[in-house]
């Protein structure tokens, strides 16, 4: 199996406390430009959702209607954003993308202080909410290789993945005390400033990127083609790819209806909602805290199927929920199922970028974040419709189910065969 290629751009010393050098310096800045940005798209999940059920009395079908919205740029736009953002400087499309999130957070108690804030507006800002970090996500794993170098490629994802999690853990517990106190909409419009700060972060890096390789001849379907064809000719990557998207059709299946199943079914205030979510992102900042030690020890190829069959079937105490001891069930299973997947995900995104000429990583993420973000519209519609006909807490129990028989794509492949991958595998086309 091939060990990937090496960026093309310079390779940095490795992210640390090394004081004064340049290339630490902006990955401090990168890494300070996610904590904004993954704090306030934790504030977004629970303050958006919450000023549907609340403001709006949204019903179940357009919960699942909204949760679909947010994440179909990556169905319908995914490959073409992957040709585009190879055809620009990353750094600039990571800009661009926190700017359009200033400006579509803010739009939410504009149009409330202006009267005409319905479910429409809320669907509009969340497809542009998703178009904005489709591009920012495509160019945030092309450009981290070229910050890191190829060697520290796992520690740099473990940061950014703990990143997430303390963000994930502040933010809804934020998100849900600023909508007690100010209103969904106020909670909204602050967390604009999140996106801002993003921002003034990014442009403060001083390492320019070179320009981008002129487009060849083949032209914008040729290049598609070209991301294509390599994940379909990667044997492995076609399976984590496969297995990542039934991980996601089912959890975003609950993430659809899960605000409405604590405030509705369970009969949570929104603070408490807040901070249950917050509780359980503990659960992924442990994950990413002791990945590296856990890939030395039984292999990275290994912890990407064993991290999701120990701790998806924890999902199935979800629907256990109810408001006294057992609101626990739901904090543990969701903090255990977060572990899990930081655990999965630091190990193959390290892969994936290994793996992939740089000139492909633009093309090469927006085909898998197609496929495996891809699926997200429909387990939006998928959860909201099932809630409707069977209930909510017996919807939240079939897709714990259904997840937590995900990892077999997996246990039942040659990644099982496997330690690490620098060892012979069976790769293929």
């Amino acid at each position: 199996m091939s060990d990937g290629s090496a960026p093309s751009s310079p390779t940095p010393q490795a992210p640390g406390p090394v004081g004064g050098d340049p290339a630490v310096r902006d990955f401090r800045l990168f890494l300070s430009s996610h904590v904004s940005n993954e704090l306030g798209g934790a504030v977004t999940m629970v303050a958006l959702p919450l000023t549907a059920v609340v403001l709006i009395g949204a019903t179940p079908l357009q919960m699942g209607l909204l949760a679909a919205a947010e994440h179909a740029a990556f169905l319908l736009l995914g490959l073409p954003a992957g040709a585009w953002v190879d055809r620009m400087r990353r750094r600039t499309v990571m800009m661009a993308a926190d700017a359009a999130r200033l400006v579509l957070l803010a739009a939410v108690p504009a149009a409330h202080l202006l009267g005409v804030l319905d479910m429409a507006v809320l669907v509009v800002v969340a497809l542009l909410l998703g178009c904005a970090q489709l591009f920012g996500d495509v160019a945030d794993h092309s450009y981290l290789p070229g910050l890191v170098g190829e060697e520290r490629l796992v520690q740099g994802n473990a940061r950014l993945e703990a990143v997430r999690s303390v963000s994930g853990f502040a933010g809804p517990g934020i998100a849900g005390t600023a909508v007690q106190v100010f209103g969904t909409v106020g909670a909204l419009g602050a967390n604009a400033l999140t996106a801002l700060t993003s921002l003034l972060f990014l442009g403060a890096i001083r390492t320019r990127e070179p320009a981008p390789a002129p487009a060849r001849r083949a032209g914008l379907a040729g290049q598609i083609r070209e991301g294509v064809a390599f994940l379909l000719g990667h044997r492995l990557l076609r399976l984590i790819v496969l297995e990542t998207a039934l991980i996601n059709l089912f959890m975003s299946a609950i993430f659809a209806i899960e605000v409405l199943f604590l405030t509705r079914t369970v009969g949570l205030p929104p603070v408490a909602v807040g901070w249950m979510m917050s509780g359980a992102t503990l659960g992924g900042l442990a994950g990413a805290a002791v990945t590296g030690r856990l890939a030395a020890a039984v292999g990275q190829a290994r912890l990407i199927w064993l991290a999701p069959l120990v701790t998806t079937p924890f999902g199935l105490l979800l629907p256990l929920a109810a408001p006294d001891w057992r609101a626990g069930l739901f904090v543990l299973a969701s903090a255990v199922m977060a572990a899990g997947t930081v655990c999965y995900n630091i190990c193959q995104i390290a892969y994936r970028q290994r793996e992939c000429p740089p000139e492909l990583l633009g093309r090469m993420t927006a085909t898998i974040r197609t496929v495996v973000w891809g699926v997200m519209p429909v387990s939006g519609l998928m959860g909201g419709a099932v809630a409707d006909a069977l209930g909510v807490r017996e919807a939240v129990a079939v897709f714990a189910v259904a997840m937590a028989l995900s990892p077999l794509v997996l246990v039942f492949s040659p990644l099982r065969r496997m330690r690490g991958f620098d060892s012979p595998s069976p790769e293929g086309h």
